[in-house]
């Protein structure tokens, strides 16, 4: 065994596992769910006779839901205890599938239910604290990354979701994902174990001061802006690479899936493998290299070369956006231990309307210029500029670092 394995062993055994897998089952199924109207996207748009920006916002939609949700779920963790919290979540995500499933009949139906699926995609806000509450601090960025490759969700809903379409329909798949959703919420009840929230430990709790300390730490705005360019472009893509896929290259709703399912296995990968790598190197470091690399990424693809050249180009892309989600929240996990739940809701909304704004900028901008180019070019600008700052921060902005890491 190499002794990156037994390393790796190491820090796994180094906090409480069970833990660890419950916040990532939570994740992985909830990201499945999240992104269950993207990986059907191209069914539903066919059904409905959508325009491509309808299209852009039908997958964005539960994005934004829950980029919004996780602004307040985060909190809540705090203060009545994660698990509580997650499992509430998975109840409200059983009742999205249900409606979808017995009441979309219309794009304005599903536009109410892809709000609804935003719950999922503030599970970010319970799994991540979970998983950071386990581990001790040397262990942070694997800790988080390992939570948080459940960003693998993308795999199992890109790849499956249009299957089992294909068979029974899309309104009936959105009934069969009910079943690991709630299997799921058995297995998190036993694995995770209940920590009291603030209340239940008698300290005073309320937003208003939780977002008032928040908020005035500026470090904060800048891990955002970052993180709403690594996530907002990985799980925006991933949302849309099924109707890229099949409207530019003109391949079917199942090899659209495929394709997409493949991108988005290595961005998830990579995120713990980025988190680990943070640990040992340095955060900020890697984003110097990480953030221009997806922004050259970009502006490859904006040449929409023959999908022979775009496929492996993707690949790159999407994996190098997971590999600085994984940098980015060890920067966050180091920085506000003491509010881990409230600063993972806000970063992750951050994140997730990063996630709205991709695909919705892909829409609009193919409606309004004819071509895809126009979407890649703009996420190119974003990485790049988040690549400046990361020197910047790391040469000019030592005293921004320093203050954030002392509270």
């Amino acid at each position: 065994m190499s002794s990156l394995a037994i390393s790796w062993g190491q820090a796994f055994r180094a906090g409480h596992w069970p833990s660890l897998v419950g916040a990532w089952l939570h994740f992985e199924v909830s990201f499945m769910v999240w992104l269950l109207i993207g990986a059907l996207g191209v069914a539903i748009a066919q059904e409905f006779a959508l325009t491509a920006t309808q299209k852009g916002f039908l997958v964005a939609t539960p994005l934004l839901g829950g980029a919004l949700l996780r602004l307040v779920v985060g909190p809540f963790a705090d203060q009545f205890g994660a698990k509580q919290v997650g499992l509430s979540l998975l109840l409200v995500e059983a009742l999205a599938l249900l409606l979808g499933w017995q009441v979309g009949k219309s794009y304005v139906h599903m536009l109410g239910t892809g709000l609804l699926l935003g719950f999922a995609g503030a599970s970010f806000a319970v799994a991540l604290p979970i998983a950071s509450q386990a581990y001790p601090p040397a262990h942070q960025g694997l800790a988080m990354g390992v939570a948080a490759v459940g960003n693998s969700g993308v795999l199992l809903s890109t790849f499956f979701a249009p299957r089992i379409a294909a068979v029974v329909g899309w309104h009936a798949t959105f009934g069969a994902m009910l079943i690991p959703v709630l299997v799921t919420a058995l297995v998190f009840w036993l694995l995770v174990p209940s920590r009291p929230g603030l209340i239940q430990q008698g300290r005073p709790f309320t937003l208003a001061q939780f977002l008032g300390d928040l908020l005035t730490q500026r470090f904060l705005y800048w891990v955002c802006f970052l993180y709403g360019v690594t996530f907002g472009g990985f799980v925006g893509l991933s949302s849309f690479l099924p109707l890229f896929f099949h409207d530019h290259y003109q391949i079917n709703m199942v090899a659209a899936g495929t394709l997409t399912a493949v991108c988005g296995l290595a961005g998830s990968l990579a995120r713990p493998v980025g988190g680990y790598l943070a640990d040992r190197m340095g955060g900020i470091p890697l984003l110097q290299v990480v953030l221009p690399g997806i922004a050259i990424g970009c502006l490859l693809l904006s040449t929409l070369l023959p999908l022979e050249w775009t496929l492996p180009l993707m690949i790159g892309t999407v994996l190098l956006l997971g590999f600085g989600n994984g940098v980015v929240f060890q920067v966050v996990s180091l920085r506000f231990q003491g509010m881990m739940g409230t600063a993972s809701g806000f970063v992750g909304a951050a994140g997730g309307l990063g996630g709205f704004l991709v695909p919705a900028w892909f829409g609009l901008l193919r409606d309004a210029t004819g071509t895809f180019a126009s979407g890649f070019l703009v996420l190119a600008g974003l990485s790049l500029i988040a690549g400046v700052s990361a020197v910047w921060i790391q040469r000019f902005g030592r005293v921004l670092v320093e203050s954030s890491s002392e509270r």
